[in-house]
């Protein structure tokens, strides 16, 4: 007893003497001290050569900073006491208002192709990284603000963020992680107690809304636009592309540095970027996650889910919807269906990229792109399978009950989940009828006016089918079910519990967003006590409607 109670102690002696003060997060700055700087300093719009990021300061804004939302779990990767957090020089700090000793504050220029088209240069217009931060475990986590003010990279842009884009980002990084789906972090967001002027929907019906700061966190923000450089070959360019493939390979693929020798190493670096964004892929597509705007400047090197702008979650299945108005104008390139293949493609601009620079060749490059299909189906029929409660994927069973939620618009989320509470017997539904003849769980997830006499045949069918299946392989209901439901999530971020959180938080009202995170916490959790309202789609009136469930970049 007295040895358990001594290690206890020192155990709990650890973790508080690993718990560090805002003023002593141990800074080790990688990033600007090992890659070439823009020599020029400061915050005005320029194009920028030759260099791989640019010497800058936020830009406090005019009002009083206020801490609307801190997360513990970053705190603990980043060794910050979560008391800190309460401080009034946290909400200053994390506003761009006051300077963090330690940090070496910089925007990263990189180039990109958005909605397919070659942009130029673009680089964190918006974003200013205040530096890496490292924890007692060797981990190294960079701190980057987003709506600190401009950069140089900011085009006609103020640099600014305001507080419904900066919560929705928030929410979704916290979301995303408890999903278990790899992306960035978010430590805060605080509200700047100022305004800023949007024209949300490009339409010259521009408002003052309340600006915000949302403090992203992850191994690196370094992305494909990186690579991407204007030099097509350009010697001075190509030579920046590698220093910065050298990098990135040193300080997040050790173990490829260290089992391939020479120039070998990048051929195998460009092919693991391609499999962890095949296997993200496939994990969007399980949760129903469509990101909204996937142009190259938004895909991480690392495989992380980055750049939370328009997206969204799936309520009624749709393969065709896009949460971002400008891609459904511009041809839906972005919509869950294209997902996929939009990933691949740009793994293909990026291989482009490191071919133009001399750092892999055309036929090896092919090859690994190849390899991409194989890892995404591999990985999404695996999720499908486990969402669908079986040992191996059936595509035809898969097929057809993705064609029947589409014709019978059921929501997606709470279409898997019912489906992890009906039992194998054909029996049981007799205990719990409900529209249609279905599981009441399964007929609760499909619009009562959606389900006709034929559809509900049609789905009676398909149970009848799957239910067949699950019989043959003989695993115990209870056993299936809470293996379905590790497979899909009870919770996710839907849009208009977003807007509702949005709205409280512009009146001073915070408890929305609050609960709202709670929730999401535990994504997988049954969670009996848990308002209705988090499960359930979107009210007609807000069914698709601009601003809740369509959105615009405008952030």
């Amino acid at each position: 007893m007295a040895r358990g109670m001594t290690t206890i102690a020192a155990a709990a002696a650890d973790v508080k003497t690993s718990q560090r003060t805002l003023e002593s997060l141990n800074f080790d700055n990688t990033f600007v001290r090992e890659l070439p700087a823009d020599p020029e300093r400061g915050n005005a719009l320029r194009q920028v050569s030759c260099a791989l990021y640019s010497r800058v300061s936020p830009t406090p804004a005019a009002g009083e900073p206020r801490t609307l939302a801190y997360s513990r779990q970053v705190c603990e990767l980043l060794d910050l006491d979560p008391t800190e957090c309460e401080r009034p020089e946290f909400a200053l700090v994390m506003a761009g208002a006051a300077p963090l000793p330690g940090s070496d504050p910089y925007a990263a220029r990189y180039y990109g192709f958005q909605f397919g088209q070659w942009a130029g240069q673009l680089g964190d217009g918006r974003a200013i990284t205040l530096g890496e931060v490292v924890n007692s475990k060797g981990g190294r986590w960079e701190l980057q603000l987003k709506g600190a003010g401009r950069t140089p990279y900011s085009r006609r842009a103020d640099g600014r963020a305001v507080l419904r884009s900066s919560l929705r980002e928030y929410v979704a990084s916290e979301a995303m992680a408890a999903l278990g789906v790899p992306t960035t972090r978010a430590l805060s967001l605080v509200s700047t107690g100022d305004s800023v002027m949007r024209d949300m929907f490009y339409n010259g019906d521009a408002k003052y809304e309340p600006g915000a700061v949302v403090c992203r966190v992850a191994p690196s923000f370094v992305r494909f636009g990186t690579f991407h450089g204007p030099g097509n070959g350009e010697e001075m360019e190509s030579l920046l592309v590698r220093r910065a493939a050298d990098y990135v390979i040193h300080n997040h693929y050790p173990e490829i540095e260290a089992e391939h020798a020479g120039d070998a190493k990048y051929l195998a670096w460009f092919r693991e970027i391609t499999l962890r964004t095949a296997r993200l892929a496939a994990a969007w597509q399980s949760v129903g996650f469509v990101h909204g705007v996937l142009n190259t400047d938004n895909m991480s090197i690392l495989g992380l889910t980055i750049d939370f702008g328009p997206f969204g979650w799936l309520d009624k299945f749709d393969p065709y919807w896009s949460p971002n108005l400008t891609d459904i104008q511009s041809g839906r390139r972005y919509c869950y269906r294209n997902q996929p293949e939009v990933c691949q493609w740009n793994c293909a601009q990026l291989a482009n990229s490191l071919l133009a620079a001399g750092l892999v060749e055309k036929e090896e490059a092919e090859e690994a792109l190849g390899e991409y299909a194989a890892v995404l189906l591999r990985d999404y029929n695996a999720r499908m399978a486990a969402k669908m409660g079986l040992r191996e994927y059936d595509k035809t069973l898969a097929l057809e009950l993705l064609k029947l939620m589409y014709e019978t618009e059921a929501d997606f989320t709470n279409t898997f989940r019912a489906l992890a509470s009906i039992p194998a017997s054909d029996d049981a539904d007799a205990q719990q009828p409900g529209a249609g003849g279905l599981p009441a769980a399964l007929a609760a997830a499909i619009p009562a006016e959606k389900l006709t006499e034929e559809l509900a045949a049609a789905w009676r069918a398909w149970l009848g089918a799957w239910r067949a299946k699950l019989r043959a392989e003989g695993e115990p209901d209870a056993e299936r079910w809470g293996a379905m439901r590790r497979a899909s999530p009870k919770f996710v971020p839907r849009q208009h519990l977003l807007q509702g959180a949005i709205e409280a938080a512009e009146r001073g009202e915070l408890g929305e967003l609050e609960a709202l995170l709670d929730v999401l916490s535990t994504p997988y959790d049954d969670r009996p006590d848990a308002d209705p309202k988090y499960t359930a789609p979107p009210p007609k009136e807000l069914d698709n409607k601009p601003g809740v469930c369509l959105l615009s970049c405008s952030s």
